[in-house]
């Protein structure tokens, strides 16, 4: 592939060299570079790519971009553009044969929801016949190959190839998280959404290497906004204006408190055996009932979602309810039904703020005892452990301090400054260091009408231990500890 091809869509100029030099390969990663490889020099927060020419070029690079004024060896072309960033996702999509104008995209952004919906989307588009990519938090599904995710959405490369891969399967939709990060380092260049998904907005990622203030933050989440051409948003979002504003797509709205083009009315919670779960009847667009078997209202908000978007697919109402009545995801609100008795779940909740979402939700199901497991991760902010060990006291009735990811600090430590936070309340709370006697401790001591919920690890399945990682799945810790109890 000559070099002119893979800059076709980006402004740039030609400091040296020629255009029709041939290209075999595309990197951002001196380690990779080959015989005729364009390297594009990213300006990292850590590393810059720049300082890494002369030795790209001794391996056999023959072009690169910059943009910035350096120099270069002599026979090497150079292309400098206004964003190596920006010029990566370009140039990734001409160089995987740009596979999104292939693909049916739907884009996902929003604080919470993002990583439940898009598994909701693609139970119901895959019921309906389609065949559907998943780009996401926890992982990257290819017809049936997973590979674990890095990061909510990957570097623009790494996108690009995914897409293609999914093209080459047979794939005709992909749905994927799309996260701020993701737009303000243009991973999602280049890709013309179908369909863009706004969920909601509270303050997260704010910070030294993320968003400076939140209104940037908000800014980076409407740019999908001009990048898509229907978007799907939360009309009862108070920041839904803020992330629309200058938008370039059809707007559809959906919600529960506020009329919208697809509203979610009577709603109602139910308790099935060990099942929670949320009722609500479609107005609007659309017009019947359904149910979530995943508790709490961000459950109507999520189904809403996936539901809005199944509509541009004209997915039938049974098959939309039937995978509501199903959908389960790793680490997300996961029910665990080991007993009939009480009911046990696992969930992501690892700060304050979701913590108290789902406590504050598990809440309303009126359980007999609302009981909290959950620790903190080592070499965090200490305030995190504080605000998590009062919500826990707080809300539920009682706490089970445990140990989460210790990385360099001791656990016991942690679990002390957890307690700085238990003891501003009235909560009860017991400490028991090993994750697996605690959720032992939780199994053989339930009640009658219990919700337990093990809150923090989620669908990870390690332990972060002095910079190794330990295999640790707490799904497989239950089945063990039912073995050793013979409780199952």
């Amino acid at each position: 592939m000559k070099l002119k091809d893979l800059l076709v869509d980006l402004e740039y100029k030609c400091i040296s060299g020629t255009l029709d030099t041939e290209i075999s390969l595309v990197a951002n990663d001196s380690r990779k570079v080959t015989e005729g490889t364009l390297f594009i020099c990213i300006s990292g927060s850590v590393v810059d790519g720049h300082t890494f020419i002369d030795e790209v070029a001794k391996k056999g690079a023959v072009a690169v971009v910059v943009e910035k004024e350096v120099e270069v060896p002599q026979g090497v072309t150079t292309i400098l553009v206004e964003n190596t960033r920006y010029a990566m996702a370009l140039i990734s999509a001409a160089y995987f044969g740009h596979p999104s104008k292939d693909l049916k995209v739907i884009g996902i952004t929003g604080t919470k929801g993002k990583t439940t919906t898009t598994y909701m989307v693609k139970s119901m588009l895959e019921a309906a016949g389609h065949k559907v990519g998943l780009i996401g938090t926890i992982e990257i599904m290819i017809g049936s190959t997973v590979i674990p995710a890095k990061n909510t959405t990957p570097e623009s490369y790494d996108l690009q190839q995914y897409m293609r891969q999914m093209v080459d399967v047979g794939i005709d939709t992909v749905v994927m998280e799309v996260s701020s990060q993701g737009l303000m380092l243009h991973r999602t260049a280049g890709i013309q959404f179908d369909y863009g998904i706004f969920t909601n907005l509270s303050p997260d990622h704010i910070g030294p290497n993320e968003h400076k203030d939140f209104e940037d933050y908000a800014a980076c989440k409407g740019m999908l906004f001009r990048q898509c051409k229907v978007g799907i948003v939360n009309q009862d979002d108070e920041h839904v204006s803020m992330v629309t504003k200058g938008h370039t797509c059809k707007l559809e709205t959906f919600g529960i408190e506020n009329v919208a083009d697809l509203q979610a009315k009577e709603v109602s919670l139910y308790r099935e055996g060990n099942t929670l779960g949320v009722s609500f009847v479609l107005d609007g667009l659309l017009n019947y009932k359904v149910f979530v078997d995943i508790p709490g209202d961000f459950s109507v908000y999520n189904a809403l979602t996936a539901i809005a978007i199944a509509r541009h697919f004209e997915v039938e109402e049974e098959i939309v309810k039937k995978a509501l009545r199903q959908i389960k995801v790793k680490g997300r609100v996961e029910m665990v039904p080991i007993s009939d008795h009480f009911t046990l779940m696992i969930d992501y909740a690892h700060n304050a703020m979701s913590l108290e979402s789902i406590l504050t939700t598990l809440r309303k199901y009126e359980p007999k005892r609302l009981v909290c497991l959950f620790g903190c991760g080592g070499n965090r902010s200490k305030l995190r452990r504080y605000e998590m060990g009062e919500v826990s006291g707080k809300l539920a009735d009682l706490t089970v301090i445990t140990s989460d990811n210790p990385r360099t600090e001791e656990p016991q430590a942690i679990i002390d400054d957890i307690k700085v936070g238990m003891e501003k309340t009235k909560g009860e709370y017991v400490e028991i260091c090993d994750r697996k006697e605690a959720i032992r401790y939780c199994i053989k001591n339930a009640k009658e009408g219990d919700i337990i919920v093990l809150a923090g690890k989620g669908h990870e399945d390690y332990q972060e231990i002095n910079g190794v990682k330990h295999h640790m799945d707490e799904r497989e810790l239950i089945q063990d500890i039912l073995k050793e109890e013979q409780l199952s």
